[in-house]
């Protein structure tokens, strides 16, 4: 006996078999049934959603020859079977694709004129119709706008907006929806407790994404992972099908960049990239665990039965959101710069140590000279912003490491230096000014130019690293507004300002360049004068 393709033998001969297009069915059922029938029909939506299907079964609702025009066409009828079977005469299917040209397109709608042979509409299905010529459309609008009474047109596209719009206003228009990979995974159940094949619902999972919203290449690639599997699927045999990393593998990936640990995260991406997987996969299995990190710490738990709950609720305490959100954009970034990196393994290794920048452990991501102490360190009123420091110290203080609990007198700037802040709240503090503290309240301000600083996520890592020091009760403000230019990050910029301008004055005095310049015409280029380490007198010495 000749196997049938799954794809073939699950596909829906009614409505009330189709998957997760309720809205159009909806609306079909409630036209046939009230008989408010229209002459042209739309059905638009990415590959294997329904559309062809969907036309099937409205061809069978308006020729059924037991239940008449109706939503419940009884599939056991000459003209229900033979529509099954396509050999129905008076149903003409029809690939735009491959019929392009107007002279086709008129010898096709020369026969609408005539009465149906044996049903009661005669009905055309032209599948792909954004593939005719322009004048193929111009040759089938008089009979799309006013055809015969016993006519009915369906037509079908995967890209509507290659359609003229004197096409789109004389039909009814219904857009079929990708389906969600639950809703897919769902559906690959069902198919495969019908057919007794043993599964694994992870496996299940794995396929439903791999189709990307198609039900039809999900019962394909279920019949490879059948066949794959030798009769049986697998998780681990459909994520090999796939070139896919697998749970497991993301996991330990992930465990390995949450403990910051950058040995243990590069074994992790050359023991994936030795298996021959995708990277591009890898980036885009780890930004969707992220992703659900994300949505767990706001509040939406996964449900009791996904086999990742318990992880999803683990990491989502150990790395805090400002970090998810962090490692979900370089995981995205990294996706796009793959094809730019020297090769595809480098820009994934760069992409992983990315994130280990921002996602230490918690024990780690704190500056070395963090010491904890048990009592609030006292916190005398400070002045405004306006009686603050202008620059920091030029040689910073011993660390808090040495000099126990850090006491804050309102020196801003010396206090950054002693903290040797790192990582988010390192360019928070450095780009920020003091504008009180007041009550164990310490408000900070930074300039427009540097308003991300201001952002939620700066704003509780800076806090985080600054609460030990502070004690129980700190609170930490970061606004955007007027500054004085007395951060630390203004004031190295002011000395990078003068060592360069130093530096390009010694050049320019250098007898030799002046003769350079006067006798030969040559000309100082600014941009490529480097200042030396010290002082800018220096750089004249190294040209």
């Amino acid at each position: 006996m000749t196997y049938q393709v799954l794809a073939r033998k699950w596909r829906p001969r009614i409505f009330e078999e189709i998957v997760g297009q309720s809205h159009v069915v909806t609306a079909l059922t409630n036209a046939l049934d009230s008989k408010r029938l229209h002459h042209a029909y739309l059905f638009t939506g990415t590959r294997g959603v329904g559309k062809t299907t969907l036309a099937r079964i409205l061809a069978k609702a308006l020729n059924c020859e037991t239940n008449g025009i109706s939503a419940h066409p009884c599939g056991k009828c000459r003209a229900c079977l033979d529509i099954d079977a396509g050999r129905f005469p008076d149903l003409l299917e029809v690939d735009a694709a491959t019929n392009t040209k107007v002279d086709e397109m008129r010898e096709l709608l020369d026969t609408a004129q005539y009465m149906p042979v044996s049903g009661r509409f005669k009905v055309y299905i032209i599948d792909e119709v954004h593939m005719l010529s322009r004048h193929a459309f111009n040759s089938m609008l008089k009979t799309l706008e006013e055809p015969p009474e016993h006519v009915k047109f369906i037509l079908a596209t995967t890209d509507p907006q290659r359609l003229p719009v004197t096409i789109l206003s004389r039909c009814l228009q219904f857009n079929l929806k990708p389906l969600t990979p639950a809703l897919i995974a769902g559906h690959l159940k069902h198919v495969l407790t019908a057919e007794g094949i043993a599964f694994e619902e992870p496996a299940l999972a794995q396929l439903a994404k791999a189709a990307s919203g198609s039900l039809r290449d999900s019962l394909s690639l279920l019949d490879q992972a059948i066949a794959h599997g030798g009769g049986k699927v697998a998780a681990a045999q459909v994520a090999e099908m796939l070139g896919s990393l697998g749970g497991d593998l993301v996991w330990q990936l992930l465990e390995r960049i949450a403990e910051g640990d950058g040995k243990g995260t590069i074994a992790e991406a050359e023991r994936i990239a030795s298996r021959s997987l995708s990277l591009d996969s890898a980036l885009g299995d780890l930004a969707a665990i992220l992703h659900r990190i994300a949505l767990a710490q706001a509040g939406a738990i996964p449900a009791d039965d996904d086999p990742d709950a318990q992880r999803i609720g683990d990491m989502s305490q150990r790395i805090d959101a400002g970090r998810v959100q962090v490692m979900y954009q370089i995981a995205l970034l990294g996706r796009r710069d793959l094809a730019l990196a020297p090769d595809e393994l480098a820009g994934f290794t760069m992409a992983l140590l990315r994130m280990l920048s921002f996602a230490g452990p918690a024990n780690q991501d704190r500056p070395r000279s963090e010491v904890k102490v048990a009592t609030p360190l006292a916190a005398p009123a400070v002045a405004p912003r306006a009686n603050a420091p202008s620059s920091p110290p030029s040689q910073p203080a011993p660390s808090a490491a040495s000099t126990g609990p850090v006491a804050f007198d309102g020196d801003w700037p010396a206090l950054v230096e002693r903290l040797r802040l790192t990582g988010m709240a390192g360019m928070a503090a450095r780009h920020a000014e003091l504008d009180s503290f007041q009550n164990n309240h310490l408000e900070l301000v930074v300039p427009e130019t540097d308003r991300v600083y201001a952002e939620k996520a700066y704003q509780d890592k800076l806090k985080a690293d600054l609460a030990a020091h502070f004690g129980p009760g700190f609170r930490l403000s970061v606004r955007v507004g007027a500054t004085a230019g007395a951060s630390v990050a203004a004031a190295k910029s002011r000395e990078t300002a003068l060592k360069q301008a130093s530096a390009a004055e010694a050049i320019e005095e250098d007898p030799f360049v002046r003769d350079l310049v006067r006798d030969l015409g040559a000309e100082v280029v600014p941009s490529s004068i480097r200042p030396a380490d010290g002082a800018g007198k220096q750089s004249s010495d190294k040209r």
